[in-house]
C-alpha cells in the first residue's frame, strides 16, 4: 500500500513491477483491484485525451504531452511548457467537488513543485 510505504521502497516495487510486466511474469492478482489509474500518452506528443475508468476504480488521470504554448505571465506575453491533464473520477465514489479540490491541488504542484519542499 503506497500511504504505508516509503518512496524509496514504492520506486522499487515500480521497477520491479515494470521489469515483470516488460517480461510478461506479471500475475493476474498484481494487476487487479487499483483505486486509481494514470493514463499517459505524451510520450507520444498527444495535446490532449479523456481516459477511461477501469471498474472498479474510482478515477484516472490522463496526462498529455508537454508543450510550448503562448502565456500570459506578469501581464506580458511569455512561452511556457503547457501540459493538458484530465481526471475522470466515478461519481458514485467520489464527489465531484472533491475530485475538482484534488486537480486544483495537482495543478498547483505541478506548476510550483519547489512548494512541497516548504
Amino acid at each position: 500500500r503506497a500511504d504505508q510505504a516509503g518512496l524509496a521502497s514504492i520506486s522499487n516495487q515500480m521497477k520491479d513491477l515494470a521489469a515483470r510486466a516488460k517480461s510478461g511474469k506479471l500475475k493476474p492478482e498484481e494487476v487487479q483491484g487499483g483505486g486509481f489509474s494514470i493514463s499517459n500518452m505524451g510520450m507520444f506528443g498527444v495535446r490532449d485525451f479523456a481516459a477511461i475508468i477501469n471498474p472498479p476504480q474510482a478515477g484516472i488521470l490522463a496526462v498529455s504531452a508537454g508543450e510550448p504554448r503562448p502565456v500570459v505571465k506578469d501581464g506580458a506575453l511569455a512561452i511556457a511548457t503547457v501540459m493538458t491533464c484530465t481526471l475522470s473520477v466515478d461519481h458514485r465514489v467520489v464527489d465531484g467537488a472533491l475530485a475538482a479540490e484534488w486537480i486544483a491541488a495537482f495543478k498547483r504542484i505541478v506548476e510550483e513543485p519547489l512548494g512541497l519542499m516548504l
